[in-house]
């Protein structure tokens, strides 16, 4: 089992930045990938970012591409998301996730799919006034 914990959300003005973290209790040998998953109010979750968990690779949704920023910290079971030039859109609940399916990196945009994700974290709400 494999717990999450996510952090950094809050309550912003429009064009603000802000950084989430998500912590995992532990790297199981099958974790290949993590991701940031959101659900504004009345619809359905979407996938934010995502990351591999060696090598190279990272992949984005459409609507934050130049905006956020993912990266991680293998040392410390670390992923983080920098959300730049905030819009009330991203208004949310934030979620991360991790993988145990393979990609290499030319097929890792298939971890865009949250049914690939085994486990998940109890969310953080990011609200992002105009």
């Amino acid at each position: 089992q494999v717990q999450l914990v996510e952090s950094g959300g809050g309550l912003v003005q429009a064009g603000d930045s802000l950084r989430l973290s998500c912590a995992a209790s532990r790297r199981t040998a099958a974790t290949y990938a993590m991701g940031w998953f959101r659900q504004a109010p009345g619809k359905e979750r979407e996938f934010v970012a995502a990351i591999r968990w060696t090598g190279p690779g990272t992949y984005y949704g459409d609507s934050v591409k130049g905006r956020f920023t993912i990266s991680r910290d293998n040392a410390r079971n670390t992923v983080y998301l920098q959300m730049n030039n905030l819009k009330p859109d991203d208004t949310a609940i934030y979620y991360c996730a991790t993988s145990s399916t393979f990609f290499s990196e030319s097929y890792g945009s298939y971890y865009t799919g949250q049914g690939l994700y085994d486990y998940w974290g109890q969310g953080t709400q990011v609200t992002v006034s105009s």
